[in-house]
């Protein structure tokens, strides 16, 4: 009978529990807090609460229409030294943000996260952290917004072993990009009107030169090739370089420019990586020859599975909510489960290159004259660099005549010590540029 009874006592312990809500403090109440709290409040049966919101100036932020019982502050610590669950961080950037998220996971809560330049400059100290306090931090709302793709790759995925990571990552270059292809634009009308709409910054340097990219990279890399890279250990190249011409050509080779982010391992076992981010020919059968405006792709492959794709629209307060909601949703399964079954924070790879043995666009403005293919042919074939094709729209001036040569796959190593070579002939009116042709 005691034990009977000691079976009953553990069975209502366990319903009761079963029936308690996950409570949530939120610091920062901007545009993605606001939809959070927002579709937390709509449905008030479900398993999360919100009981605390933290922001600057808070009484200027308070809205109506969320329960009487939150508890609105301006002091962090309000939220830190509460009984919530979760913490949910909104605010961004690397400190004070960090440690407020270093001060939750030590006072035993979880977290929850949009913070990409947290995550990518610290993901691994505090997915550690928050394995050894026997908690978890999510942050699927770091990279694409309102797409699944951590969450996917990391709850959907387990099971496979992924070797490759490519997207479409930073909408504001996508937009720039298929602005130059639909119209003939330049790249600074394209980026104007982009600054106009609000989808690019008064500086766009993070976005055009690859530095918003490559932190989402990073993230993707550790969470779904479980290695651990720093930012600076990756390739990032600016898309300021191409030219509407480059769009012509592109068309005629059956194929679109974007901006690719992309890490591969050598093998689905292999701990070395190969990773950048960088302007690309895609050829157009492929889905990320499709993305348009501020489309974001995000495409993992995995030894056993194969590829799986995540695409939509990444960016807005509502679809960025409804990450962080689904990263709330997946602490709540969580719950009670033994710490060793959390992710840990990966392997650091052997090596990190940002060469690719793939086919590449060269693109030529001369002052024309005889003998220059000549010229470069011989420089490639001193490198082992074979040329596929030659291509040459009319209507150039002599003074600065255009033409594209596509090389048979080739390293990019080996092809960019040719190329400073090759830069240093004396018919050049501008550098030459170099795409890589990724086939998919």
């Amino acid at each position: 009978m005691a034990q009977s009874r000691s079976s009953t006592t553990k069975a209502a312990k366990k319903a009761r529990g079963a029936g308690k809500k996950l409570k949530i403090g939120l610091i920062g109440f901007g545009t993605v807090g606001r939809s959070v709290a927002k579709i937390l409040c709509q449905d008030a049966s479900g398993p999360l609460q919100l009981t605390h919101i933290c922001n600057r100036n808070i009484e200027k932020k308070k809205i109506a229409g969320l329960p009487a019982q939150i508890r609105w502050t301006s002091n962090p610590d309000d939220v830190l030294g509460s009984d919530v669950d979760v913490v949910l961080e909104l605010v961004g950037g690397l400190e004070p943000a960090g440690d407020w998220v270093r001060k939750a996971l030590r006072a035993g809560k979880s977290v929850v996260t949009a913070n990409k330049l947290l995550i990518c400059e610290s993901g691994p100290e505090l997915v550690d952290l928050a394995r050894k306090m026997g908690k978890r931090i999510e942050f699927g709302a770091s990279v694409a917004g309102g797409i699944p793709a951590i969450i996917g790759i990391q709850e959907g995925l387990a099971g496979d072993r992924l070797y490759k990571i490519a997207g479409i990552l930073n909408g504001t270059c996508n937009y720039i990009l298929t602005k130059m292809e639909a119209t003939g634009a330049s790249f600074r009308e394209a980026l104007k009107e982009a600054q106009d709409l609000g989808y690019a910054e008064a500086d766009p340097s993070a976005d055009v030169d690859g530095i918003d990219a490559r932190a989402k990279l990073v993230i993707l890399t550790q969470a779904g090739l479980r290695l651990r890279v720093r930012s600076e250990q990756i390739l990032a190249r600016t898309i300021s370089t191409i030219e509407s011409v480059d769009f012509v050509y592109a068309r005629d080779l059956d194929c679109a420019i974007r901006q690719i982010s992309l890490a591969q391992k050598d093998t689905p076992q292999g701990a070395r990586l190969s990773a950048a981010v960088q302007p690309a020919l895609i050829p157009s059968a492929s889905l990320m020859a499709h993305a348009q405006g501020s489309q974001n792709i995000v495409t993992v492959t995995g030894e056993f599975g194969g590829r799986v794709i995540f695409s939509g629209y990444g960016a807005g307060g509502d679809p960025t909510a409804v990450a962080v909601i689904s990263d709330l949703y997946a602490i709540a399964r969580s719950t009670g489960a033994p710490p060793e079954l959390f992710p840990g924070a990966g392997e650091t790879p052997e090596s990190v290159s940002g060469d690719f043995t793939v086919p590449h666009y060269l693109r030529f403005v001369v002052r024309d004259r005889p003998g220059i293919v000549a010229a470069l042919a011989t420089i490639l074939a001193k490198y082992q660099i074979s040329i596929d094709a030659l291509l040459q729209k009319p209507g150039f001036p002599h003074s600065a005549l255009s033409f594209v040569m596509t090389l048979e796959p080739c390293d990019s190593a080996v092809l960019h010590r040719a190329l400073a070579e090759i830069s240093r002939l004396d018919f050049h009116v501008e550098p030459p540029l170099c795409l890589p042709i990724f086939l998919d």
